[in-house]
């Protein structure tokens, strides 16, 4: 096949794709549809400059194209996610990453004073933030701490790429009592010097709109629990304040309308002596930044579960 008929073939996908994928609801048709056709195309170079297609061009297309449309997640599709540097691999049943976390280990480098040698990932689902940790800081070990078995296999794998020999995974949920076996583990880990979390913060009423998370993000990695979806962040704050060191740093994600709310909580906990809710990059309430304070008694146990 000549190199015109190449790029007539592409022309053709694109548009017919991209209709397609208009058409179904897709908010980034075009975008995706020339994703599609790079990995039906098995190529990471610019589309323009490719003079041959594989056999199974049009076959692979229309098995891509048409899991797009029924609005299956495009990172589902091609079977990873761009993070940061990185591309991770995911797995239906574990949560996705997003592109709003992605500031995260820029705080971290921001507020953090002193060492980054050991940095604990809560909620860790797939290992996103862990393994962008590994990936940035050479330096650094890291522990992720996730409760569903799928998503800390996953984890595993991810951090062991990003970092070989530097991350560990530990099962455990948070909420649980803490004198079990895998929260004494977690316990044993302190004093560490960060503390990262993007935990599941929403409310049971707030149910997601988005075909993409509706129906394929587990529900257990969306919805924190409780009335107002912040049980588990609550956790979250209260494992932070027992393993940091003084001075360490805690960051975690929450929705735009839960800054004040985890402030609160983190100052009813104890422990910190800076608190902040620092803006994602379109400007909402996003993160929760924590500095442990110097000299201040870890609080007990019993703040663990409530």
């Amino acid at each position: 096949m000549s190199t015109p008929d190449v790029r007539e073939r592409l022309r053709a996908a694109l548009a017919s794709t991209t209709q397609r994928l208009g058409q179904a609801g897709v908010p980034s048709a075009s975008a995706d549809a020339r994703s599609l056709i790079a990995a039906a195309a098995r190529t990471e170079r610019p589309l323009v400059l490719l003079d041959e297609l594989p056999e199974a061009f049009a076959a692979d297309l229309e098995q891509l194209t048409a899991r797009r449309e029924r609005r299956e997640p495009l990172q589902l599709v091609l079977g990873r996610a761009p993070f940061r540097g990185l591309m991770l691999a995911v797995r239906p049943g574990v949560f996705i990453p997003r592109p709003e976390t992605e500031l995260v280990p820029d705080l971290l480098r921001e507020h953090s004073a002193g060492p980054l040698e050991l940095v604990v990932d809560l909620c860790a689902g797939g290992g996103t933030l862990g393994a962008s940790v590994l990936d940035e800081l050479p330096g650094a070990r890291v522990l992720a701490v996730e409760i569903d078995p799928l998503a800390a296999e996953l984890a595993r794998e991810n951090l062991e790429l990003a970092g070989p020999g530097r991350g560990r995974v530990l099962e455990a949920d948070l909420t649980a009592d803490p004198q079990t076996p895998a929260l004494e583990t977690l316990a044993a880990m302190a004093p560490v010097d960060a503390v990262l979390a993007n935990p599941p913060y929403i409310p049971p009423e707030a149910v997601p709109r988005d075909a993409e998370v509706l129906e394929h993000d587990p529900h257990r990695s969306l919805f924190g629990g409780g009335e107002d979806g912040l049980e588990v962040p609550r956790a979250v704050i209260s494992w932070a304040a027992r393993l940091l060191r003084p001075g360490g740093i805690l960051i975690m994600e929450h929705a735009d309308v839960q800054g004040g709310a985890t402030r609160d909580t983190a100052a009813r906990i104890g422990g910190f002596d800076s608190l902040s809710t620092v803006p994602d990059l379109t400007g909402r309430d996003r993160f929760l930044v924590a500095r442990r304070a110097a000299g201040d008694p870890t609080p007990g146990s019993e703040t663990l579960t409530r």
